[in-house]
């Protein structure tokens, strides 16, 4: 069976950036997702797309094409008050490096790196991480198969957004009907 929309594709692989081994994944515990359903970076499905278990696979994907160019204006300098709860700071909480849990004006949850402390400021990085890097992957297709209607309707593992909770959208309809 081929790698298409909606089949349930499970791959091992090594990421590598900049010849530093970033992730690896392994035939015993493979990466499991729905094809075409928003799992995975675009430019990925289609390097993979029509191949099948057994088949190899191995590519560079560009920063474009990734997680994007390093945003200059996704780095920001906040007040540390901020990071104060009933006007104290948890200790070891500014640090440099640290990825915290945020959220923007709009209500969006975002995770921030601190780049760096001042005096009375953090500078947080909101880039992902893999921002501005040339991915590259080498892989295998361990097994495809049929998704079932469930999996199609609730995602692979069950998973539930807000909303409709069909696991590939974010949308507030009460089923998945008007937003699939």
């Amino acid at each position: 069976m081929k790698i298409e929309k909606d089949k349930v594709v499970s791959l091992s692989y090594v990421l590598t950036v900049d010849g530093e081994t970033i992730e690896t994944v392994t035939p015993e515990k493979p990466m499991k997702f729905i094809m075409g359903t928003g799992y995975l970076l675009p430019r990925f499905e289609e390097n993979i797309f029509g191949k099948q278990a057994g088949d190899t696979f191995e590519f560079t994907l560009a920063a474009a094409d990734a997680y994007g160019e390093t945003l200059p204006e996704a780095i920001v300098e906040l007040p540390a008050s901020l990071f104060e709860v009933e006007g104290k700071l948890e200790a070891g909480l500014l640090t440099a490096g640290n990825v915290l849990p945020m959220t923007d004006s709009d209500g969006n949850r975002l995770n921030g790196v601190i780049d760096e402390v001042r005096k009375d400021t953090v500078v947080m990085n909101f880039n992902h991480p893999l921002a501005g890097e040339e991915l590259y992957f080498k892989g295998t297709v361990v097994a495809v198969r049929e998704a079932t209607a469930e999996e199609l309707l609730h995602g692979l593992y069950g998973e539930k957004n807000a909303g409709c909770g069909c696991g590939g959208c974010s949308c507030d309809a009460e089923d998945c009907s008007t937003c699939r």
